[in-house]
């Protein structure tokens, strides 16, 4: 809804920020609050493309490790899922205990994990990925199923899963959701500039907000919730210290314990059993796409004191024409292809495939010439799957008769004050600092021997190491680029000398102002964060009609 005087209401909450859990929140508080008046406020707007004042005012210190910030982020409603793939994936209950490891890093607890659990079905249902099952072995008609012959689950387990969502465009999808509802009041190209300062009791009354023409309005509201995603969420309370006026400092952490994931691939996966049982692409079921990958068990992780990580069956390197498959050199050349590749899939994502390189063409054409019309009919039928229907193909993992995969690994990182985000000189810029700990890259490596020596034992298969030993370090440090996936910044945790919010997503200092963001999370796990965050949003919705009934 959109009224003429938006500016003069008093809004029960107002949401800053339009990513999923903004979106998510806003809905699910609607919908239990049948009264209450929400407002949402976007920075970016339809129509509104190409450059932006607030991604050209950040640095990246570290180019090698951290994407640019306008391959990790999107402005306008919806968010960052703009550029989303759609994978839906739960984090594990190793990432909510305290490990050596993790360096007194990990300040939420285990109860939370568990009443997290309580609003995963809510986030499903937003997320249409189906249920908000993870576990195969839950799955009765897929229970006891391997990922190949031979292989034997224990401290390495084949049955966790990832879901993939069928609004991967939040925008498009919520749009008429939001604007058709008469208690939420939309307002796009404004950006959240300052908050009151909070009264003794810890309300903050007000925000102002800025137009994109530089006009200057003030929003009245009883709760405040940031869900502008990690970035900017952080930068919004870096720029306001005044919240934190009722405390004796500003909590340390803020801005500190940057996180996001090492990924990358590092070796191939050899297996003994038959090609044709190797479960190596999208299982499907009740129209919805799952898929399975290789984990380690909280037991394990924890005795080994080793990161939380999962490895998945890939294709090749899609730029090496070795792999002699002419769909996935024809697919190269496609992504490679300036106005064409652009289209199909988003920066990071494309370069994952290309990463960057513009090699071996000759090679390339003679696979495709090769293989031909397989070379093409396969990529025309994955064209089509992915973009032409409703519940569209997540992605692209093709048949190794060789019973061979390329194995991807995606790992936590060791919280790290030293990973942050900072306020520039100005006081306006943001700053990020983003670098790999040995121990980060050394974890990724002994869970790969883990890996081997299990399918070794069971005469499952082995790895075959694309790097020497002794390359392996630098491999990983070269490869792995993160910056999509933020979290630490503003950390849960039970006083404000460990983090910023509290275990309700409270920031400390303050009554009604609350953070519904991926920089809450003080691990990053395995898992990408945007499920997650879908359930705390709901978990916040619910948290907020509860307090406003006790009142």
């Amino acid at each position: 809804m959109i009224v003429n005087n938006e500016f003069a209401v008093m809004y029960d909450v107002c949401v800053i920020g339009s990513c999923p859990a903004g979106i998510i929140f806003a809905l699910e508080y609607a919908r239990l609050n049948s009264e209450k008046k929400i407002v949402i406020i976007e920075y970016g707007r339809k129509g509104l493309n190409g450059k932006n004042a607030l991604d050209d005012s950040i640095t990246i210190a570290n180019t090698v490790n951290h994407h640019d910030p306008y391959e990790c982020t999107n402005k306008g409603l919806g968010g960052t899922s703009a550029t989303w793939g759609g994978r839906c994936v739960m984090y594990d209950e190793v990432d909510f205990i305290d490990r050596p490891i993790v360096s007194k890093g990990c300040t939420w607890n285990y109860e939370l994990f568990d009443e997290i659990k309580n609003y995963t079905k809510i986030a499903a249902e937003y997320f249409e990925c189906g249920n908000d099952i993870f576990c195969l072995d839950d799955v009765a008609e897929l229970k006891n199923t391997r990922i190949s012959e031979n292989f034997v689950p224990g401290d390495v387990t084949d049955s966790v899963i990832e879901r993939w969502s069928m609004p991967t465009r939040f925008g498009s999808r919520y749009d008429k959701a939001i604007r058709n509802n008469s208690n939420i009041t939309l307002l796009e190209g404004f950006e959240a500039r300052d908050f009151s300062k909070p009264n003794s009791e810890g309300t903050v009354d007000t925000l102002t907000v800025r137009g994109l023409n530089q006009e200057i309005h003030t929003i009245n509201a009883r709760t405040f919730v940031l869900a502008a995603g990690a970035q900017e969420t952080t930068r919004t309370l870096l720029r306001n210290r005044q919240l934190f006026a009722n405390l004796t400092s500003v909590p340390d952490s803020l801005g500190k314990y940057y996180q996001g994931h090492l990924s990358g691939k590092i070796a191939s996966v050899n297996f003994t059993g038959d090609p044709k049982k190797t479960d190596y692409g999208f299982i499907r079921q009740d129209d919805v796409y799952l898929r399975r990958r290789f984990q380690f068990t909280t037991k394990f992780l924890v005795e080994q004191n080793l990161l939380n990580t999962a490895i998945w069956l890939d294709n090749p390197l899609y730029f090496n024409p070795k792999h002699r498959s002419g769909a996935m050199s024809f697919m190269y050349l496609a992504m490679i292809t300036p106005f064409l590749g652009k289209r199909l899939a988003p920066p990071a994502i494309a370069h994952s495939i290309t990463k960057g390189k513009v090699t071996g063409l000759p090679n390339h054409f003679a696979n495709i010439l090769r293989q031909l019309p397989k070379s093409l009919t396969v990529p025309a039928s994955i064209f089509y799957k992915r973009y032409f229907l409703n519940r569209k193909l997540p992605g692209v993992f093709l048949f190794s008769p060789r019973n061979q995969y390329a194995l991807h690994f995606h790992s936590e990182q060791i919280p790290d004050a030293r990973n942050r985000m900072e306020l520039g000189p100005d006081g306006e810029s943001l700053v990020i600092h983003y670098s790999l700990l040995d121990k980060d890259i050394e974890s990724v490596i002994q869970l790969h021997d883990v890996l081997d020596k299990k399918l070794r034992n069971s005469s499952a298969g082995a790895l075959e190491y694309w790097y020497e030993k002794s390359e392996l370090v630098d491999a990983i440090r070269n490869m792995s680029r993160d910056g999509i996936h933020q979290s630490g910044t503003t950390r849960i945790a039970g006083s404000p000398e460990e983090g910023v919010i509290d275990h309700d997503l409270k920031v400390w200092g303050t009554k009604n102002v609350f953070v519904c963001s991926s920089s809450a999370f003080p691990t990053s796990g395995q898992a990408n964060p945007t499920f997650m965050i879908g359930a705390f949003a709901a978990r916040l919705a619910l948290y907020l009609k509860k307090r406003n009934e006790n009142s």
